[in-house]
């Protein structure tokens, strides 16, 4: 195991899950929320994650799976782990009651006085289960953050900015039902930020678990379905979010400033 590529791979998905925190920091201090800020970061880490996911990562999967295995076979098996990764976060969002949902909208104007008042103490348990959402979900973000530095930080760096701010929107979801039931500010933004914990730790445990069956055929697989993880985040998560703060046509500059980005990134850094 080369021990910088671990060390790189562990900072990098410990950044993009503690981004929970700005989230938090944005929802607790800010005096509005800014509709056009979240819906153009919230296109741009679409654009990223869609971009890097069929251009670099799939192809990359193909290729390598179509050495070991041949030139049909290894098509199969990227697209069979591609799509498996589709259904694993389809399957962890499908299981998740939508109140508890860490990509229902929440906005900072929902924080309109620091009291914690009895009518609204339901909103503690809904901020609770935000939080083990935002934990559950970040599981196979993680792991796909790790696994993708491990490979290639090309394509590791550009995925854990975009995972980053993805997470942003995350941090609000968990903070405002929390403050809103306690009045707590501090309380708020340390469960918002220990959620995002989970992420670096499930990209170093699955790691771990893999380590030893792990070889250029597994991580290909793992890195296929890593891709599909990330277009599904981006397409059932990502825009309707943006489009849920109103700002559509923000939205779209920001999913294409994004491709723009990640696709120089990609061509300046071979």
């Amino acid at each position: 195991m080369d021990a910088e590529k671990f060390i790189t791979a562990f900072a990098l998905s410990t950044l993009a899950g503690l981004s929970t925190g700005i989230g938090s920091v944005i929802a607790l201090f800010a005096k509005r929320t800014s509709a056009r800020f979240l819906s153009t970061s919230l296109g741009f880490s679409a654009g990223v994650m869609i971009y890097v996911s069929l251009v670099e990562i799939f192809p990359v999967a193909k290729a390598d799976l179509s050495v070991r295995f041949g030139q049909a076979n290894g098509y199969w098996l990227a697209a069979a782990s591609f799509f498996a990764g589709v259904f694993i976060i389809a399957i962890i969002d499908k299981l998740i009651p939508s109140m508890d949902n860490p990509h229902e909208m929440q906005s900072v104007e929902a924080i309109d006085y620091p009291g914690a008042m009895t009518e609204y103490r339901g909103l503690y348990r809904t901020g609770m289960f935000t939080a083990a959402a935002v934990a559950i979900h970040h599981f196979p973000e993680g792991l796909a953050t790790f696994t993708s530095a491990m490979k290639d930080l090309r394509i590791g760096i550009p995925i854990a900015i975009a995972i980053a701010i993805h997470n942003i929107p995350e941090g609000i979801a968990v903070s405002v039902p929390i403050y809103y039931a306690t009045g707590s500010r501090k309380k708020a933004f340390w469960y918002s930020f220990l959620s995002g914990l989970v992420e670096p730790l499930s990209g170093v445990i699955g790691y771990v678990i893999l380590i030893n069956v792990l070889n250029s055929a597994i991580s290909s697989v793992i890195l296929a379905a890593a891709g599909g993880i990330m277009v599904f985040i981006s397409v059932d998560e990502l825009l309707p979010a943006a489009e849920k703060y109103g700002k559509h046509h923000y939205a779209v500059y920001g999913f294409i400033a994004g491709m723009i980005t990640i696709a120089l990134s990609l061509i300046l850094f071979t």
